[in-house]
């Protein structure tokens, strides 16, 4: 392709009168567009001659030319040079899902790397526009580019399947250049905006996104539900409300897919939203309740990572879904959505025996305790049953299920003190099997994971004797008769020693 006119004047005289005829400039470009969208861009040598014309006739056009042709009723060069992007953009995209695979991937990750060098001469022009003075369109040039370019830079500088260090490096650096072109100190300040009377970004970032991700074209293009991810999670409140209506859905439309990745970063896009929209907003519309329903589903699956990402987000969910509780003191308290999902989560701990899936119940099982408080009663028989039965299990070296188990009967002896004294047997022979089990653990079992167990069920002995009035240490006296272990009479003797009103330094 000859660059011609690249550094000529427009033409005059070759328009009608009020008419505004495209510079050579302009013309160039718009060809460079038409062999990379057209019917040849579908032969790869066509288009890669098309990336070198368009690096050649950026390397020959001066910098101010790139804008000329900008005004009020013509966008000029400006806006076939954001088309331009949107067509390179396309271009270095990943393969669909189906059809990906390691030749494929590595295909798009030399494409990205070149395609990232051609943006980073465009936006070494603006940047020569900008510190030029003389060219006060160029604002409105990158207006066009900056949507684009920052798809491509998240795209491709995420750890990803069809990146590799020198694509990922590249996209790097564009988008370091374009927040150094927009005067940007941080993406979440691009996409919001910094200053108050700016707009930022994110409206033009979702608007390229939009087309990828409804329910027919999502899976088209696997880079898009990360890059729109990434990207949401970079915009917080006060910001992030206006742009409820754009980023609930596509979120909701991931997590309801049958793939377990795609569940779990649809949950995170939810989570996110819990955390960051006012619970006003979330009310209106029931948009809290479809939250809820969308992910409460996901806790019949017997995935750990899922069912963790589901218990965090409907762990923040719960106040703003009871908000819209009323509760008049003359009746019963009603049946909230925690006591629900802690229903669930219960049912399904006492059968289980995947160690993964009992440690993600137990690690959020203190969490809900404590949110329900003293109406966990309600829950009080399964609790008991759960907590007896995950004791009695050995739960590798790390022991967090049977540390989380402890953490949970200690609030419950808190929370439910009257509740306790009718259980004191089962419970005091639960925790001194636990103690006795310790002590005498032939198993790999760092020392201070012993110690750390050996002391929470120590302070929980210490709780039910306060829950029954000193019982627990008539009992405990009965077996330092007969105990020879030292490290259980230890622990008998803490017990008796707080009990009596001896000052304990819980070691």
């Amino acid at each position: 392709m000859e660059l011609d006119g690249a550094k000529e004047a427009p033409r005059e005289g070759s328009s009608l009168p009020g008419e505004r005829s495209p510079s050579a400039l302009e013309q160039n470009f718009s060809k460079i567009l038409h062999r990379l969208i057209g019917q040849e861009a579908r032969r790869s040598n066509s288009r890669d001659a098309a990336l070198r014309d368009l690096g050649a006739l950026l390397e020959a056009t001066e910098s101010n030319r790139l804008f000329e042709g900008c005004d009020e009723s013509h966008r000029g060069i400006p806006e076939v040079l954001g088309q331009v992007a949107k067509a390179l953009g396309k271009y270095a995209d990943p393969p669909k899902e189906e059809e990906g695979g390691s030749n494929g991937h590595s295909e798009v990750a030399k494409k990205a790397a070149e395609v990232g060098l051609l943006f980073l001469k465009l936006l070494g022009k603006v940047e020569a526009a900008k510190n030029s003075l003389v060219c006060p369109a160029w604002e409105t040039g990158l207006g066009h580019l900056a949507g684009p370019i920052y798809v491509f830079s998240i795209t491709h500088s995420l750890e990803k399947p069809w990146t590799s260090p020198k694509s990922q490096e590249v996209a790097g650096e564009v988008l370091t250049l374009l927040l150094r072109v927009t005067e940007c100190s941080s993406v979440a300040g691009f996409l919001r905006g910094e200053k108050e009377d700016e707009k930022g970004k994110f409206i033009v970032v979702m608007g390229l996104l939009k087309p990828h991700l409804n329910k027919e074209t999502w899976k088209n293009n696997p880079a898009a539900k990360h890059v729109f991810s990434w990207t949401l999670k970079q915009v917080t409140r006060p910001w992030l409300n206006q742009h409820l209506e754009r980023i609930l859905p596509p979120s909701l439309l991931i997590s309801d897919d049958y793939q377990t990745e795609n569940k779990i970063l649809g949950v995170h896009c939810l989570h996110h939203i819990v955390l960051n929209v006012p619970a006003a907003d979330l009310l209106q519309f029931n948009r809290a309740q479809v939250i809820y329903h969308a992910i409460f589903n996901h806790l019949y699956m017997p995935e750990h990572n899922l069912i963790q990402a589901v218990l965090l987000c409907l762990l923040d969910l719960f106040p703003i879904l009871e908000k819209a509780m009323h509760w008049k003191g003359d009746a019963a308290r009603p049946t909230t959505h925690c006591d629900e999902v802690l229903q669930l989560i219960l049912t399904h701990m006492e059968p289980e025996h995947r160690l993964l899936l009992r440690r993600t119940y137990a690690r959020n099982l203190p969490a809900f305790v404590k949110r329900l408080g003293i109406l966990t009663v309600r829950h009080l028989k399964r609790l008991e049953r759960v907590i007896i039965g995950y004791l009695e299990i050995y739960d590798g070296p790390e022991e967090e299920a049977r540390l989380k188990i402890l953490e949970t009967l200690k609030l419950l002896m808190q929370y439910t003190w009257p509740r306790i004294s009718c259980r004191l047997v089962v419970l005091l022979k639960a925790l001194l099997k636990l103690i006795c089990d310790v002590a005498r653990d032939p198993t790999l079992t760092p020392e201070p994971i012993k110690n750390t167990l050996l002391q929470e069920a120590t302070d929980c002995l210490i709780l039910l004797d306060h829950c029954s009035q000193g019982q627990v240490k008539d009992l405990l006296a009965k077996i330092l008769l007969s105990c020879e272990d030292r490290t259980v009479v230890s622990c008998i003797r803490k017990v008796q020693q707080v009990s009596e009103g001896t000052s304990y330094d819980g070691t």
